[in-house]
């Protein structure tokens, strides 16, 4: 790569790692086709990253960080246009439907879930592409195809830069319909997996007053254009906490069960109420409702640690009672070792709750630093750190990411 072959474009992410910055940018965006390209900053000069460089170990973080970073760029299946590969990806050899929309338009809010649906179930269609413009960000996209209100979605044949303006219905079904036929295909929509717990009359109770649990609660009617603008948001709160078993995000329809409703004193839609596990009487929820405000709220209440993917924090998993003791193991010496470790599965053993998992955890690390000698837990904590970055269910990251974490304390003590 010679700095001729690429035109500096701004940074989509900005790392640092041994001891230099680095700008990463992708050239594409589609899920299928983007590339990564990344480049030194030093001194305000672009320093691009060639063969023998760097070391064999840093050449391999970099492209695992690269990796984890591409993955975070296209994990939506919606393929995402800007003024600069609209024209790239649009009018080639797929054909395109393109949703015109504005971040803070209601109608493009409600949106959204069916979109997002529809571009899950076209993903393997070889011959089409579900895309989007931010008409807020990328006007001049929007002005030259004559979007005067949002959202507005438009079909572009294969090979072709005039579109269709596609007038029907806003859900997912109309939608797939309308591009199979447009398209030549035969997709059927996917299943989308619900992870909002769906409250009644019936359930309310053993689900909401359940005093192992810590609930949230949307009070909403269907009618209510807030609740629909929130649905996707919420969803995708469920979504983060679906691996937290003491963690429940539920809704219930208000509307059509008034009795409960007014028995929490709901006068408006939506209302929203934790209900955690020392008080089922409910609190209400005052928060913002960004995806990033319910994840701090609930990482707040409950003790977890959960960022807005859903993957656990660096935080999780470490116990502030068992670090003050692993500081002390480490400084032991030999002879005094085995006492600290007394002490620690006699305070992992006290834990409660999620945290006793972690003391075993702590017991566990504790034992096979004092077999193993000092640089168990900085090798291991580099070997889980290569693990992580592969491919790997949600339950395996989660026990590995505690296991690390705790790791890092014994490496950050040494």
């Amino acid at each position: 790569m010679n700095k001729s072959s690429i035109q500096i474009t701004p940074c989509h992410h900005l790392i640092f790692f041994f001891n230099s910055f680095f700008c990463i940018f992708f050239s594409k965006g589609n899920v299928f086709n983007t590339r990564a390209h990344f480049y030194q900053i030093s001194q305000l000069t672009p320093t691009y990253v060639k063969e023998g460089r760097m070391a064999k170990s840093q050449i391999w973080f970099g492209l695992a960080l690269v990796a984890l970073l591409v993955v975070s760029a296209v994990a939506d299946d919606v393929v995402v246009l800007t003024e600069d590969s609209f024209e790239k990806e649009v009018g080639k050899d797929k054909g395109a439907l393109v949703e015109f929309y504005a971040p803070w338009c209601g109608h493009c809010k409600k949106l959204a879930p069916e979109y997002e649906k529809l571009a899950a179930s076209f993903k393997k269609a070889k011959s089409v592409l579900i895309a989007k413009v931010d008409c807020d960000e990328h006007k001049t996209v929007c002005t030259k195809y004559d979007v005067s209100g949002y959202p507005t979605i438009k079909w572009f044949p294969k090979g072709s830069l005039e579109p269709q303006k596609y007038e029907g219905p806003r859900n997912a079904e109309a939608l797939a319909e309308f591009v199979n036929k447009e398209g030549g295909t035969n997709v059927k929509l996917a299943a989308v997996p619900q992870y909002v717990v769906v409250l009644t009359p019936d359930n309310f109770d053993e689900i909401v007053l359940d005093q192992n649990k810590d609930v949230l609660v949307e009070f909403y009617a269907p009618w209510c254009g807030h609740c629909k603008s929130l649905a996707p948001v919420y969803e995708k709160v469920a979504t983060v906490f679906k691996q937290e078993e003491g963690v429940v995000i539920a809704n219930l329809d208000a509307d059509a069960h008034k009795s409960l409703g007014e028995k929490y004193g709901v006068s408006g839609f939506p209302t929203l109420k934790f209900f955690p596990k020392d008080n089922k009487a409910g609190q209400d929820y005052d928060g913002g409702r960004d995806l990033d405000d319910f994840v701090s709220f609930i990482n707040d209440k409950v003790g977890t640690s959960r960022d807005s993917k859903g993957q656990l924090t660096s935080k999780a998993g470490v116990v502030e009672s068992l670090d003050a003791l692993v500081k002390e193991l480490v400084a032991a010496s030999e002879d005094e070792k085995k006492a600290v470790l007394s002490r620690i599965e006699e305070e992992a053993s006290n834990l409660k709750g999620s945290t006793a998992r972690y003391g075993k955890l702590y017991s566990s690390l504790a034992k096979k630093y004092i077999e193993k000698g000092s640089g168990y837990a900085t090798k291991e904590a580099e070997r889980l750190g290569r693990v992580l970055s592969k491919s790997m269910s949600p339950v395996k990251a989660d026990e590995l990411t505690l296991k690390r974490n705790i790791l890092n304390t014994f490496v950050a003590s040494s």
